[in-house]
């Protein structure tokens, strides 16, 4: 997966504007479970919301980490709210164009 720049983060964060969050980041912060839940919801639909409730403080790192272990990329970050980006592995059923 290419790395994307500016105008792309942009178009993918306008593209999310209307979104509802898919993921909800809790207290015990990053488990085997959000992150079987943040891959399953990559996978169908491509552009996702996430939304940190009550770790506030280490949000930064703890998206990082998830974006690492789902081979996502984060497409932006307003306050407690992030978006995140990765391709369908099939191009035929690739919703996103960017």
């Amino acid at each position: 997966m290419k790395i994307l720049n500016s105008t792309q983060r942009k178009k993918l964060r306008g593209m999310a504007h209307g979104f509802k969050p898919l993921v909800f980041i809790g207290q015990k912060g990053l488990t085997s479970q959000l992150i079987q839940a943040t891959d399953d919801a990559l996978l169908d639909h491509e552009l996702i919301k996430i939304k940190f409730i009550d770790c506030k403080e280490e949000k930064k790192e703890i998206i990082a980490e998830l974006a690492a272990k789902v081979s996502g990329q984060l497409a932006g970050m307003v306050g407690n709210v992030a978006v995140m980006f990765r391709e369908h592995p099939e191009e035929k059923k690739r919703k996103v164009v960017i």
